[in-house]
């Protein structure tokens, strides 16, 4: 395994080539990273020329809104992702939002709403609601002690930090395998984590990586031998301060510099749990794309679907084709958006034999399908609870969910304001890991979404009546499922794009670091920065940070919501990959 010493400054490490001030720069996929991707490149790069390629005839993605006229109005279906959550993670997409002119238009569902107070989980056959704000002490007592889905829990945290610490030699392992190893037993895990991932990545916490959806948990194991133990040191050791990777300190550091934000929409999003659009979701693409075909030096393809990637061996840069022109483009620099295995398929197919790379590690990262059944009914008290929805685990009885539904979002509660009809919308989603190995004729028609989203509201909830509106979306590889061994696969990846494109070809989207919209607005804006800052270097491909020990230090006052104020690190130490 390689890692690139970092006691020399980079430069002497990598040959540079900056880029000129009218580079030809390809982004692939016009998506939200893709979409974002140009934004920031235009800022950072201003001069260059930049095009996008899309494969189909609409740009966003998954990211799709749809207003369907009812009677007595409108209401808004998301077919994807509905909401954004604030935190630091949305550093990023706060800033794009007041940078765009959107905010506006944001819509925030606030911290004392049902939604945000009450969680719920289906477990074996009635909704329970999740200890947290929206559930008090005697409530949470009673759920805690007599509820079948918090079996075992007690007592499992009560033993963790009695419990060995794995194995030195142990460099991933499953999430479900993690808990149960650091709790005792399975109970936890599937009735209450593969809930949650049901809702995040619509995964199965088996074949889920414990080491890269639980990095700090994984890492407080290996530096103190029990999570428990771990969280009790940190507090004693250096109050005010918490171990954080080193990247993750550098990105928040990063908007030190960054206008703050105004201080009306900063104020609304201290005060929410969640913000969205007044017109969905999709009003961040829409955006993007109006912004982007202002510029003169910045061109869309939709409907051009790219099948090759070479590098010309003399010039070093990349020739593109795609099926609509009989001859390939040139770029100095291409950005892939796409998923893995797509971009795995179009630079296999442009390798030639006497220098062949293979792309193995992108095309072994698998994604699920995930079916959106939207339905509005016009009686807006449908609904037995109030809350943002429920969740299904996996250890919920055949029977109750024969359907595979992985959980259910009261829409009508988690965001207002986008409706215009009174009544109650919901959204059911379907499939996820349940659906791996089901052959194309085996999905579900639109039709059959309907009745099954209809059947699983019926039997959890007692709703009979007729939906006024539905509508359906299947959304074929939508959610990539970061599997066991998911960082070693983009170390191999990032040497397999270093070794055929040479620094040409960077990765960026949901397949590698985060599959949120949050970690694909980072994505984009971190692949700009560094181009702006450094040009074309031969070790970068968007994955380089794999390869680089994982450095632990200890933050202190953050970047709150892109609020200028003071934040310092320390050095952990003792690093633990």
């Amino acid at each position: 395994m390689q890692f690139r010493s970092h006691a020399l400054p980079r430069r002497l490490h990598a040959p540079r080539a900056p880029l000129s001030p009218a580079a030809n720069i390809a982004i692939l996929g016009g998506g939200i990273t893709g979409l974002a991707s140009a934004h920031y490149l235009r800022k950072t790069l201003w001069n260059a020329n930049i095009t996008v390629y899309e494969a189909s005839p609409r740009l966003g993605g998954w990211l799709q809104s749809q207003r369907v006229e009812v009677p007595g109005g409108s209401v808004l279906f998301e077919q994807g992702p509905r909401t954004i959550r604030q935190a630091n993670s949305s550093l990023v997409t706060t800033h794009l939002v007041q940078d765009l002119g959107l905010a506006d238009e944001v819509v925030y569902t606030s911290k004392t709403s049902p939604a945000a107070r009450n969680r719920y989980v289906y477990y074996p056959d009635h909704l329970v609601k999740m200890p947290g704000p929206g559930l008090g002490l005697f409530e949470t007592c009673r759920t805690l002690l007599f509820e079948p889905v918090m079996a075992g829990a007690i007592s499992a945290f009560a033993l963790e930090i009695f419990r060995p610490p794995r194995d030195s030699n142990v460099t991933d392992e499953s999430l479900g395998s993690f808990l149960e190893r650091r709790l005792g037993s399975r109970q936890v895990g599937d009735n209450l984590a593969s809930a949650v991932m049901h809702g995040i990545y619509a995964g199965d916490i088996y074949q889920l990586s414990a080491k890269s959806l639980m990095p700090f948990q994984w890492y407080l194991e290996g530096k103190y031998g029990s999570i428990l133990k771990g969280v009790y040191a940190v507090q004693q050791e250096n109050s005010g301060t918490i171990p954080v990777q080193q990247r993750e300190a550098d990105f928040i550091k990063s908007f030190m510099d960054e206008p703050p934000l105004e201080r009306d929409f900063l104020q609304k999003l201290y005060s929410s749990s969640v913000f969205s659009f007044r017109n969905g979701i999709q009003t961040l693409v829409n955006r993007l794309r109006d912004r982007l075909l202002d510029q003169e030096n910045v061109e869309i393809k939709t409907s051009t679907q790219v099948t090759r990637l070479e590098k010309d061996e003399e010039t070093g840069k990349i020739r593109i084709h795609n099926q609509n022109d009989s001859s390939p483009q040139t770029s100095d620099l291409v950005i892939s958006a796409l998923p893995a295995k797509a971009l795995a398929k179009i630079a296999t197919a442009g390798q030639t034999t006497t220098n062949f790379t293979g792309f193995s590690p992108l095309s072994s990262i698998s994604s699920v399908n995930v079916m959106v059944v939207n339905l509005f009914f016009s009686d807006p008290h449908v609904l037995p609870v109030s809350g943002f929805g429920y969740l299904l685990p996996r250890s919920i009885p055949f029977e109750q969910n024969p359907e595979r539904a992985l959980g259910v979002i009261f829409d009508s509660d988690a965001v207002a304001g986008q409706d215009t009809a009174d009544g109650t919308k919901v959204t059911v989603m379907l499939g996820g890991h349940w659906w791996d190995g089901w052959a194309e004729e085996d999905l579900c028609s639109p039709e059959e979404g309907v009745e099954m989203a209809r059947t699983v509201l019926a039997r959890h909830l007692g709703i009979v009546a007729e939906p006024t509106a539905t509508n359906v979306r299947l959304h074929r590889d939508a959610i990539p499922q970061y599997k066991v061994g998911h960082e070693q696969r983009m170390k191999d990846a990032h040497y397999a794009l270093k070794r055929a494109f040479g620094g040409r070809v960077r990765a960026v989207g949901n397949s590698y670091t985060g599959v949120g919209v949050n970690d694909c607005l980072r994505a984009a804006r971190d692949v700009a920065r560094q181009l702006g800052d450094e040009g074309i270097m031969d070790d970068k491909t968007g994955l380089e940070h794999f390869v680089e020990p994982t450095k632990w230090v200890r933050m202190g006052t953050t970047v709150q919501l892109g609020q200028k104020r003071e934040a310092k690190t320390e050095d952990e130490s003792t690093r633990f990959m």
